[in-house]
């Protein structure tokens, strides 16, 4: 049977039986209801809020990243738009169940076509009718396998529910035909630590089926050979012996210190952070104090947010992201509900400039933050596409009172004017999943077009290098905070392009860690220079390979 390639999340490879996720849930009937259009309505009402009770359970349990996403699929579950829908289908005979099934349905449809980051959300808005209907029924939702024994589980794609609370002592590994490197499903799995392929494309593996997910090399290789399980176990026991080696701060061989820091979605994260060796923190999202939101959170509320995490982070830097809003995170205070691609629409720093008020207030409360902690705060602007949006959030932010003020660059222009743009802005970070996105044209959810979704590309590895230049033309720091910056062969590379410090999910630092001890400053400097010379993102990853060699 020939081996699956997908798209490999971090370094791990683990090995074991297979376990299916269970069917979904056969399609509602279209008869026509025998109870009133009120008793419907009160029956979906009564699912609609039980489904989105649990998920904010789960996402209270989960924590991190985890609850934003669970959080805002209960919000999903009770939109009143896809209500009305659901109430049109019941007042035309419809029963609960098949208006749920119709209304979900056609909803689904029409983020599909918008395509981006609110096409994926219609995966997450399947999984929610799954859960209504369920419940209508009777029944348990689909979920994951209990076969009784530690398991490799292989799916379509996983609901944010389910890779939230997965019970890491059974599931050994994920497989997944759908998603891309940073859909939920893999942005999950990176913060949890689990190993993972997906965007395989059509699987043909059987229940108790003995599979390797070898995450590293991207495959899942079917019915491995003795020497291939024996090699992949000695491979896992080495990665683990790896993370229990004492911490210390990010360096080359050659003693070039590169500061590791840690990606967080909400203050919670953060003693975690420390425990597994982050420095401080490349990249803290501030969108968890706004989803849940009719209206903007008050200076007051996020200020005591903010505090928490910098009084964390006592003596350490901490890069606080104002508010990114738009596309797949829509706020009914600051963005548009009709635009058509919103993507490529008004979203991060041109959101935050079309409604200042808000922008003024968060930058308000983390200079008060500020003024009560320690921390070293660096506060920086998403989205950042011109000169123009860099002098006039860098001025702002100035006025109220915070000191280092710097930019993102998910934006191909900002990466080719970034000389221009450091010189007023104090720091750059490298967003790199955006900015693979909008280079390549591929959205970066979709498994479709995964193939061109890797920061491997040499497109984005001269983007990145064109940034680091700009930074070291002005004396400007540069660092990555995309989840290129958690593969530790492209974190060689990305040092060796000129990037000068790294931030992750707190569960890849040890790899990367260990990584960077055994490379120079010229030997990432050489390694760089084989992968940004290939022509295709495999070409450049083998050449980096091969350089090491």
């Amino acid at each position: 049977m020939a081996d699956l390639r997908g798209v490999g999340i971090g370094l791990g490879v683990a090995q074991g039986p297979v376990a299916h996720m269970a069917a979904r849930l056969a399609p509602p009937s279209d008869a026509r209801s025998a109870r009133t259009p009120d008793e419907e309505k009160a029956a979906v009402a009564e699912a609609v809020s039980a489904v989105a009770a649990e998920l904010n359970a789960r996402g209270e349990r989960a924590g991190g990243s985890a609850q934003d996403v669970l959080e805002a699929q209960a919000m999903m579950a009770e939109d009143p738009t896809l209500l009305e829908g659901v109430h049109a289908e019941i007042d035309g005979g419809a029963t609960g169940e098949y208006a749920v099934h119709r209304a979900f349905a056609a909803f689904a449809e029409q983020l599909k076509a918008l395509g981006g980051y609110l096409g994926e959300r219609a995966a997450d808005l399947a999984d929610v009718a799954q859960r209504v209907i369920a419940h209508l029924r009777g029944v348990p939702a689909p979920g994951v396998p209990e076969p009784g024994h530690p398991f490799v589980l292989v799916a379509e794609d996983l609901a944010p529910a389910d890779t939230a609370l997965l019970d890491l002592d059974q599931v050994l590994a994920v497989v997944t035909t759908e998603g891309g490197p940073t859909s939920h499903t893999a942005i999950l799995a990176r913060e949890k630590g689990i190993v993972a392929v997906v965007g395989t494309g059509e699987i043909d593996l059987s229940d108790g089926q003995t599979v390797i997910v070898d995450a590293e090399n991207d495959v899942v290789i079917a019915d491995p050979t003795e020497d291939q399980l024996a090699d992949a176990a000695a491979r896992a026991e080495a990665r683990a012996n790896a993370a229990q080696a004492p911490l210390t701060p990010g360096a080359l061989a050659d003693g070039t210190p590169v500061p590791l820091l840690a990606n967080l979605g909400s203050p919670d994260g953060a003693a975690e952070a420390l425990e597994k060796g982050a420095e401080g923190v490349g990249l803290f999202r501030t969108e968890f104090l706004f989803l849940s939101s009719e209206e903007a959170p008050s200076v007051e509320s996020q200020k005591e947010s903010y505090r928490r995490m910098l009084e964390t982070f006592a003596g350490k830097k901490v890069v606080v992201r104002v508010l990114d809003a738009g596309a797949d995170k829509p706020l009914p205070f600051l963005t548009d509900a009709d635009e058509e691609n919103p993507a490529l629409g008004r979203r991060g720093i041109r959101a935050l400039q079309h409604r200042e008020n808000v922008l003024r207030d968060q930058l308000t409360a983390l200079a008060q933050a500020d003024a009560e902690t320690d921390a070293d705060l660096w506060v920086m602007a998403p989205m950042i596409a011109t000169v123009d949006e860099t002098a006039s959030f860098t001025l702002l932010a100035k006025e109220l009172g915070l000191k280092t003020v710097g930019v993102m660059v998910e934006v191909p222009s900002a990466a080719l004017l970034a000389d221009r743009i450091l010189e007023t802005a104090d720091f750059a970070s490298i967003g790199t999943n955006d900015l693979v996105q909008y280079t390549m044209a591929a959205d970066r959810l979709l498994g479709t077009v995964a193939h061109l979704q890797s920061p491997w590309h040499p497109a984005a590895l001269r983007l990145i290098k064109a940034t680091a230049d700009g930074g070291a033309a002005n004396g400007k720091p540069v660092g990555v905070c995309g989840e290129a910056a958690a593969d530790p062969l492209l974190a060689v590379v990305l040092v060796g392009l000129g990037v000068s410090t790294l931030s992750m999910s707190p569960s890849a630092l040890a790899d990367v860690r260990a990584e960077l001890t055994r490379h120079t400053i010229d030997d990432a400097r050489r390694i760089a220079e084989a992968a940004i010379a290939a022509g295709n993102a495999d070409d450049a990853r083998a050449a980096a390979r091969a350089a090491v060699a």
